[in-house]
């Protein structure tokens, strides 16, 4: 890998575990960041008997040898990020390793209020959104007219960028929670391009998936950032020539949190089955995640769209004890073969693949070859549906249940 840089990320529309993912790759790394999103993406690790839920620090919290950074593409809460440095101060971290780029924004009360108020005046329209303000701090960036942690900086600027958004009371607490910032912030570019140059290992780790990007998601679904690989690029400030692997994420079945298109979404006693046996409830917002099964016509999407050298998969264990095991192989309109782009529309309908189940504890197999012959088979039709070779799998939560 010499000195490239190597990107994670999600090919589903999040939650498909990526945290505890970085968390493994990142023993062979210097730097971990993130180049994109705000702590409205939660990522989970369990190690033994520790615990963690992370927000907007990167995954790579508790391999004591990397460097944390958190990327210009982000948008961060000031309260958020505080509250994150003290609870993993009181985990042990040493939080001293975390960096944030000065051109990263910040996200302030005024825009979760703002968050809220879009999501209830859109009704039965809404999209889901965790009302925490990302999406209208990255409109305030856009139009140029947002705050950046290098604003926190620059105390007289600061006040009067806050003055013009009518947002005179938060003076007084941002200026005291920049000073506690300060040691945090850097000049992001400098800091990986020096990194770089110096030969140290880096490992970008994406938030959400595939197909909440702004741009090549299920629009107007989506988030406000780009999620794909190539948003990696933009959020951190560094070209493509600097990129070495790209590791989709997969879960072994599909999940989405809030509105939107979901075509292989299960109505039914199964679909409740998966959502039990998988735990699937938001890290961030505790809500239900609706379940399905596997749609290898999302997985081809975006295996493209990201330009995958590899995959992992996980939550194999989860589908443990089904009989037979359902694979979204084809859409159709009105009898026609049509593309991912169709996902939502109506009379859309559906070609499913049923293969066989497997009732064995797979929770203690270390190698793919050993899993029982029916999980093998499917692990290698999921390795086909995405082109690309399946790096490992998991089969359990826990850091080192993992099957390469």
């Amino acid at each position: 890998m010499n000195n490239r840089a190597d990107i994670i990320v999600g090919i589903q529309w999040g939650d498909e575990g990526k945290g505890r993912i970085v968390d493994y790759y990142a023993r062979e790394y210097d730097i971990v960041s993130r180049f994109g999103g705000g702590d409205n993406a939660g990522h989970s690790i369990r190690v033994g008997d520790t615990k963690l839920a992370l927000r907007i620090v990167p995954s790579g919290v508790l391999q004591q040898h990397c460097q944390l950074f958190i990327g210009g593409g982000t948008v961060v809460s000031i309260a958020g990020l505080t509250g994150e440095l003290d609870s993993l101060a009181s985990h042990g971290v040493d939080v001293s390793r975390i960096r944030i780029s000065d051109r990263a924004h910040v996200v302030f009360p005024y825009h979760a209020a703002a968050d809220k108020a879009a999501e209830e005046a859109r009704g039965a329209a809404a999209i889901g959104t965790t009302g925490r303000g990302i999406g209208p701090a990255y409109v305030d960036k856009v139009a140029r007219s947002g705050i950046t942690f290098g604003d926190l900086l620059r105390k007289e600027a600061l006040a009067e960028k806050l003055r013009l958004k009518g947002a005179e009371d938060l003076i007084a607490t941002t200026l005291d929670a920049a000073e506690r910032l300060r040691p945090h912030i850097v000049d992001g570019v400098s800091y990986l391009h020096d990194a770089l140059e110096a030969g140290r290992k880096i490992l970008i780790e994406g938030a959400q998936g595939t197909l909440l990007d702004v741009g090549y998601g299920t629009y107007p679904y989506v988030t406000s950032s780009h999620t794909i690989s190539g948003g990696a690029c933009i959020g951190l400030g560094i070209g493509p020539s600097a990129i070495g692997r790209i590791v989709g994420v997969v879960k072994a079945y599909c999940t989405r949190v809030g509105g939107g298109p979901f075509p292989s979404e299960l109505l039914d006693e199964t679909g409740e089955r998966l959502r039990k046996n998988g735990a699937e409830f938001g890290v961030v917002t505790g809500r239900p995640r609706r379940c399905g099964w596997f749609d290898a016509v999302a997985a081809r999407y975006a295996s493209r769209v990201n330009g995958l050298t590899s995959a992992v998969i996980t939550k194999l264990d989860v589908l443990t004890g089904f009989e037979r095991l359902g694979i979204v192989t084809g859409y159709r309109l009105g009898g026609k073969p049509v593309g991912f782009s169709a996902a939502g529309q109506p009379g859309l309908e559906l070609d499913i693949e049923y293969v066989d189940g497997w009732s064995e504890d797979i929770s203690g197999v270390r190698r793919i070859a050993d899993l029982p012959e029916a999980a093998l088979s499917y692990v290698r039709r999921l390795e086909s549906i995405l082109g690309v070779p399946i790096e490992f799998v998991s089969v359990g939560p826990e850091r080192s249940e993992l099957a390469v």
